[in-house]
């Protein structure tokens, strides 16, 4: 990876855009360079799928849950996060340290999930007690991460002389 294809990732994040027309206009790279590198790029697994952006408050799942979850002191934290993940509306699953084990995040429709949510956890046996927090608005929820952080300091970071 180099400058030219950080680049290309910080463009197509600020842009919210897989489009290589939009991305050539903004970075001046041939949309034949940008192509060539973005494969490129697939190969190594840096990009890992052509994503398909759903605004999941306008779908009808706009309920966001923060669910710490302490599991028994014998179970294997990655079969444990594997049952966590499996909860339905789970969306993402930490393993953290600390007091806590994992911290997974659910989008749901509506606040009578919430009890199915938690009733779910429960009866996992993996699971000795969780602590949910609503949260009441997103100051920032987005997925592209690159949209946080300055081009340069990506390049000064991210790529070996």
């Amino acid at each position: 990876m180099d400058e030219k294809d950080v680049q290309i990732l910080k463009s197509m994040e600020d842009l919210e855009t897989t489009s290589t027309e939009a991305v050539s206009d903004a970075t001046g790279i041939p949309i034949s360079t940008i192509h060539y590198r973005l494969n490129k790029l697939r190969e190594t697994g840096v990009i890992k799928n052509d994503r398909l952006d759903i605004d999941l408050d306008k779908l009808g799942l706009g309920v966001t849950i923060l669910v710490e979850v302490f599991t028994k002191d014998d179970r294997n934290h990655t079969e444990s996060g594997r049952i966590i993940s499996e909860v339905e509306g789970v969306t993402k699953v930490f393993f953290t340290m600390g007091s806590t084990d994992f911290i997974a995040l659910a989008r749901l429709p509506d606040s009578d999930s919430v009890e199915r949510l938690i009733s779910d956890f429960e009866e996992l046996d993996a699971v000795a007690r969780t602590d949910s927090t609503f949260v009441i608005d997103r100051e920032l929820d987005s997925h592209y991460a690159l949209q946080q952080y300055a081009e340069e300091t990506l390049v000064e970071e991210l790529i070996e002389e």
